[in-house]
């Protein structure tokens, strides 16, 4: 694209948008723009791809607030390719001459001390005034008009951990538009969280830095193990002689190791245990490990074990674990 390109073209109408328009509004005008311009959409038009390209140029330059600063600026100065022609004399050369005084003060460049101008009374062009402001010119921009280094983009990539991996830590290795990444993820990171990883994503232009790497993690559930924040659960079955009369639990912990936990006398199906400190080891703390207990009710008995069920059910008598539900219920 040439410096006059800049002047000829209103980027701003063609993605429909107020020049006030923020970056959001414009991302979102783009985006419906492209949807509804793109070729495929319209295969027996000739021009489709013309209007397409178009919206891309005017995004790439409004999406930038560099260029779209220094876009603003130079259409600011007049209303037109027209004002800023190299021919002397009449109301185009004045309407230069008073934007360039009001800029860098003299008599509008006619002394010879305008870079690239070549002296006399010529007016510098579009281009000398653009090579003026980035000094020399550069990537970036149009020609002559640089908007000086561009940082990188950043890249999303997916990867799949398990379970133990996302709760203790670990290290992987993802493949990112053809190269290998390898990345530290630490522990107690949860399924659908995102990793940072600093320099990683796509390099950048004219010395400006790379973009970052998103690392989007995809955990296994556990069969037995879960994570509630930096806690970690885990449910334990008793026996119903053990909920009833209390116990002593030898409960697993994540690392492969052990805890002795005591079941109180007469604890229900779902009572939560907490061993604390147990739980998740991570940069913000070490959680706890919660045991939710669950009564094993057998699910056939005979014999001695059923004439002691029978006889614990005489013994309690009228004693109704669901007392007071039905008057609950309807409140």
């Amino acid at each position: 694209m040439s410096g006059q390109d800049w002047i000829d073209k209103d980027f701003y109408a063609v993605l429909g948008v107020s020049k006030d328009a923020d970056a959001a509004a414009i991302k979102k005008a783009y985006r419906k723009k492209a949807k509804e311009l793109h070729p495929d959409r319209h295969p027996d038009d000739p021009a489709a791809e013309d209007r397409f390209k178009a919206v891309g140029e005017a995004y790439s330059v409004l999406n930038d607030p560099e260029q779209r600063q220094q876009y603003d600026a130079i259409r600011a100065m007049g209303s037109g390719g027209a004002r800023f022609s190299a021919g002397q004399g009449g109301a185009s050369g004045a309407g230069f001459d008073d934007v360039f005084s009001a800029m860098f003060g003299g008599a509008g460049g006619r002394a010879g001390g305008f870079p690239g101008a070549g002296g006399g009374g010529a007016n510098p062009d579009l281009d000398d005034i653009l090579r003026m402001f980035n000094q020399g010119g550069g990537a970036g921009g149009p020609a002559g008009f640089s908007a000086g280094p561009r940082g990188g983009e950043d890249v999303t990539a997916r990867t799949r951990i398990t379970f133990r991996q996302a709760a203790l830590g670990t290290e992987v290795t993802a493949s990112v538009e053809g190269r290998s990444v390898t990345a530290r993820i630490p522990a107690g990171v949860h399924d659908g969280q995102k990793i940072r990883l600093r320099g990683k994503g796509r390099p950048g232009q004219g010395g400006g830095p790379a973009g970052d790497l998103l690392l989007l993690l995809q955990v296994d559930p556990h069969p037995v193990w879960s994570m509630d924040g930096k806690n970690l659960r885990l449910t334990v079955p008793v026996a119903f002689d053990e909920a009833v009369l209390g116990t002593t639990l030898e409960v697993p912990l994540l690392d492969g190791g052990s805890v002795r936990m005591k079941v109180p006398a007469g604890t229900p199906s779902g009572r939560v245990l907490r061993a604390r400190g147990k739980g998740l080891a991570t940069s913000k703390g070490t959680g706890d490990l919660l045991v939710t207990l669950e009564v094993a009710v057998p699910s056939h008995i005979e014999g001695a074990a059923k004439q002691a069920v029978e006889d614990l059910r005489a013994a309690l008598g009228d004693e109704d674990p669901r007392a007071g539900l039905a008057e609950a219920a309807a409140r």
